[in-house]
């Protein structure tokens, strides 16, 4: 099944847990925050994130503490 991510900025918080979880999808956006990088995605959550990363997506979005890493099997935009 499809997988898409994005982090909701706004609650974000800069712990960097998803980025040291996954870094193949997360990075730093220089600011401290955390954006999906996977495939050039550029935050908006339209790249399928390859199924081999799935477990590592998944427990990115189960660490973060307030919720921001968010996780959709449809684009979200």
């Amino acid at each position: 099944m499809a997988k898409y991510s994005k982090v909701a900025k706004d609650e974000c918080i800069a712990c960097g847990i998803c980025v040291t979880v996954a870094p193949e999808i997360f990075e730093d956006d220089g600011e401290g925050y955390a954006e999906n990088v996977y495939a050039g995605d550029g935050n908006h959550g339209v790249a399928e994130i390859s199924e081999d990363l799935h477990d590592d997506l998944l427990d990115a979005a189960q660490r973060c503490p307030t919720e921001a890493v968010k996780v959709s099997d449809m684009p979200f935009a």
